[in-house]
């Protein structure tokens, strides 16, 4: 599975953004979807979670409410929706997929995409 991100840019505080990840490969349906982030001299983190379905989601406290992950599986991408931006949302996201389900965990993880910029202007 290959892993194509996308959507990033710089934004305005209070702007938004939708990220897209799109995915090759026939199994894609049955992957566990997620996004992280990193920012300059931090750790990688979870940003939000969604099973095979979508019908299971799950974000990190930091952007619950604001942000909004989704999937469709007749193409093949995972989205996530960023409202309400603010400065300390800016990072390199990247998307992720698991064989197994989803975690906040990024070692968990099979397969990655090569991130995209995502900056944040107060």
């Amino acid at each position: 599975v290959q892993l194509q991100a996308s959507g990033g840019g710089l934004v305005q505080a209070g702007g938004s953004l939708r990220l897209s990840c799109a995915a090759s490969g026939r199994t894609f349906s049955s992957l566990g979807m997620g996004w992280f982030r990193q920012a300059p001299g931090k750790n990688r983190e979870f940003v939000a979670g969604i099973n095979w379905s979508g019908g299971r989601t799950a974000y990190a406290d930091a952007v619950k409410g604001r942000f909004t992950i989704s999937r469709d599986n007749a193409k093949n991408t995972v989205y996530l929706q960023m409202n309400s931006l603010k400065p300390e949302d800016t990072a390199v996201y990247y998307c992720a997929a698991d064989k197994t389900g989803w975690s906040i965990v990024p070692g968990v993880y099979d397969y990655w995409g090569q991130g995209t910029l995502v900056t944040v202007s107060s």
